[in-house]
């Protein structure tokens, strides 16, 4: 099941960021008195009573218009529309919202009109509006702000829930009140292989869409030479010898610094998301242009969240080439991606069709692969003639011993060892033992997670 979203919203400096750092249990959003310090939207993941969701920060609504008033601080003038206009897209994208207002300021026309947005963007489904929204009022760091907070009733937004996000007064309420809310969303798991998830990534204009419309057959989503086009994670059924596939569109993705405030950051996060539930992800690369820093930073971040991968170079009826430059090109991708050398690398053209027929089979194939389970025996086999081959170094004095492995699971395949001591397991030799089930089995495109742990008594 996908975890679900958590979108805290409200109008600026009501104390959002400081409410999301201690959800997150980290400093991870910038904090600051002036108004609109959160120009774009961060994503945690936080945990209460076994449930785990994300939690997104926005940048605050400022419903006012600016030719009307004077901006809230000279710095974020200029961001205040990007600002409300990421926080109405949270809005539409979230399971919860938590709708914060601040008990110092007391209820402010902003906060009504901030309740008019969110009501606007809800739905009655059987009775439940949908998303819900939790009415949060922080900076209730005392008796007396508290009694307060009974005056937001007139929000119409339900019961007011007092916190205190700096000091976390009230927080364990306001999380069990989110608790409830989210477990009204829980919905049964899908069947296993009832449907192969592939997502398309890649930097902005390397063909996504493009390759999108080629595998359907048919023009389903805008395709534009501006980088950007796709602004959301688009969901396409398809079927391929009887078998039912999701192809996920994704906006591109660029360098931290490059992405610009508003809706195209929580493009980002929309495209990262639709890694978490992708069984298997196409990298696209631009061919002509090489493979970028950039490339390799977002096959990092598929790699971290353990998805299956295929390379496709893109754009290949425009490469210069003779007969050497695939395996040239192939090589210098993996150069790049040395990381990732189990990964298959295909060229392609979205385009003309070059290779297309391809690509799906050999997203099946991996998916297939990352799904294989290796019987136990086999694997104690594979290990005594690795340890035959290469015995494990010493440390200290002291040396590795490897007891016995099995495959405690698949999707991703995770591999536990039990060892004498994990803290002599050194890289490079869990390296090496990745490398020996790999040259065994293969597991095509999919990243391996070996674990060690020590032999109990």
């Amino acid at each position: 099941m996908n975890k679900a979203v958590v979108a805290l919203v409200g109008r600026p400096n009501v104390g959002k960021s400081t409410l999301f750092n201690r959800l997150a249990g980290e400093r991870l959003a910038v904090v600051d008195d002036r108004p609109g310090t959160t120009r774009d939207r961060m994503v945690a993941e936080a945990e209460w009573r076994g449930v785990v969701f994300d939690i997104v920060d926005t940048g605050g609504i400022d419903p006012t218009d600016l030719r009307k008033r004077t901006p809230l601080s000279l710095d974020s003038a200029d961001y205040i529309p990007q600002i409300r206009a990421q926080a109405e897209i949270a809005a539409r994208g979230a399971d919860v919202i938590l709708f914060l207002v601040d008990a110092e300021s007391g209820l402010t026309p902003p906060d009504q009109e901030v309740a008019t947005i969110l009501r606007r963007h809800q739905r009655e489904q059987d009775g439940v509006l949908s998303p819900p929204v939790l009415l949060v009022v922080n900076k209730c760091d005392n008796a007396r702000r508290r009694e307060q907070a009974v005056e937001f009733f007139e929000l119409g937004m339900g019961d007011p829930i007092p916190v205190s996000a700096l000091h976390g007064a009230g927080t364990g309420d306001m999380l069990d009140k989110l608790f409830e809310a989210l477990g009204a969303l829980e919905q049964p798991e899908e069947a296993a292989g009832e449907s192969v998830s592939i997502a398309i990534i890649g930097r902005p204009n390397v063909g996504k869409s493009s390759l999108l419309n080629r595998l359907l057959g048919e023009e389903r989503v805008i395709v534009s030479p501006i980088p950007g086009t796709t602004r959301d994670a688009i969901d396409t059924h398809m079927t391929y010898d009887s078998i039912p596939i999701t192809l996920i569109d994704t906006a591109g993705i660029r360098r931290r610094g490059s992405i610009e405030p508003g809706v195209e950051k929580y493009s980002v996060l929309r495209a990262l998301k639709a890694m978490d539930r992708a069984d298997v992800v196409l990298l696209l690369i631009d061919g002509p242009e090489g493979v970028t820093a950039q490339d390799a930073h977002i096959a990092g971040m598929a790699l971290d969240k353990m998805v299956s991968i295929v390379v496709l170079i893109n754009k290949w009826d425009i490469v210069p080439k003779d007969a050497h430059t695939l395996p040239v090109y192939t090589q210098q991708v993996r150069a790049r991606m040395n990381f990732m050398d189990y990964v298959p690398v295909l060229s392609i053209s979205a385009k003309t069709g070059l290779r297309v027929s391809k690509v799906i089979p050999l997203a099946l194939q991996v998916q297939e692969e990352r799904l294989r389970r290796i019987p136990t025996g086999e694997l104690n086999r594979l290990l005594r003639s690795a340890l035959d081959a290469h015995a494990p170094p010493s440390k200290s004095g002291r040396r590795l011993k490897l007891f016995y492995v099995t495959q405690v699971r698949s999707d991703p395949p995770t591999f536990l060892f039990h060892v004498n001591d994990p803290k002599l397991v050194h890289f490079t030799y869990e390296r090496y033992l990745e490398n020996r089930i790999r040259d065994q089995y293969g597991f095509l495109g999919t990243p391996l997670r070996l674990s060690f742990r020590r032999r109990s008594s």
